[in-house]
């Protein structure tokens, strides 16, 4: 069902750039627009993954890292039939984590350090198999379509502010109204396909982990944290939000129209609606590996 809505919604936002081209200038005007915003996010695209992890500072994390947490990526990734990511922490107190890259073949997972703190072995395993959900679905290829669409959406509506005046049956308030309306139109649209592949991810990484309690208990961990601290670098760049488990920016109480998450709420619910769905197959499954001995601090299991 998650991937029947992206495509409605990406059938929709193709609708809106066609329908917005057309009023401002027609086939000619909407292909110039297209390409200049294709090659744009092409390039964004191309190199996605290292901007988005210079943009949070990332730093790698060796393959026998002393947390264990390579160790762990890499056994996950085996079950969900991935091959192995590059991963990445970084030095940020709030918890969460992304992942990025173009497909399996270039992906990378990075977590915070606060994530690695606060979170126990179980619920960090059910964060990875989230993110490991989303490189297996290509995700960030989803999301990269739709924002070339968004970006030549919003470029063709303010191409409307000088020319949308002269092709007959628009006029000048219905260009302004273009203005306005045609690139919130877009970010919506785009936000809700965000929406969509978050529970698509959470079912699949808690079907990865073979525990979805895992994965609820450390959203609700998570929520907790994002909604108390700040994350500096996600503020400096919040056009890399929607790639977090939970929104670093606020937290949203319900799944509105400008939210770029799921209600963390209904996640949890999700997840435990699928937990008695499979409670055999959930206690079956072996838990992770469990990190080398070292310290406990007192910043958790992970710090």
């Amino acid at each position: 069902m998650g991937y029947i809505k992206t495509t409605i919604l990406m059938a929709a936002m193709t609708a809106l750039f066609m329908g917005v081209g057309y009023l401002l200038g027609g086939a000619g005007g909407a292909l110039i627009a297209l390409i200049v915003a294709a090659a744009m996010n092409l390039f964004a695209w191309w190199g996605s993954a290292g901007m988005v992890l210079r943009m949070h500072n990332a730093r790698p994390v060796p393959r026998r890292d002393p947390s264990g947490l390579s160790d762990m990526v890499a056994d996950l990734s085996q079950r969900a039939g991935l091959p192995m990511p590059q991963v990445y922490i970084i030095e940020q107190a709030q918890p969460n984590a992304f992942a990025t890259g173009r497909g399996p073949s270039d992906a990378a997972v990075a977590v915070t350090t606060g994530l690695m703190q606060q979170l126990s072995r179980e619920e960090l395993a059910g964060v990875i198999a989230h993110e490991l959900a989303h490189i297996r679905n290509r995700d960030t290829l989803i999301m990269t379509i739709t924002a070339t669409f968004a970006g030549a959406i919003t470029m063709l509506a303010n191409f409307g502010m000088f020319f949308g005046g002269r092709r007959e049956g628009v006029g000048i308030i219905g260009s302004i109204a273009m203005m306005l309306l045609a690139p919130m139109a877009a970010g919506l649209v785009q936000m809700a396909i965000s929406r969509t592949r978050e529970y698509a991810a959470d079912k699949a990484g808690a079907e990865i982990c073979g525990h979805p309690l895992w994965l609820a208990s450390a959203l609700a961990r998570i929520q907790a944290g994002a909604s108390r601290i700040d994350n500096h670098a996600a503020e400096a760049n919040p056009a890399t939000a929607h790639m977090f488990i939970i929104n670093p920016l606020h937290a949203h109480a319900r799944d509105s129209l400008f939210a770029t998450h799921p209600a963390t709420e209904n996640r949890i619910a999700e997840l435990r609606k699928l937990a008695g769905a499979m409670p055999g197959r959930a206690s079956a499954r072996p838990a992770p590996p469990p990190p080398p001995p070292r310290a406990q601090g007192k910043g958790g299991p992970w710090g």
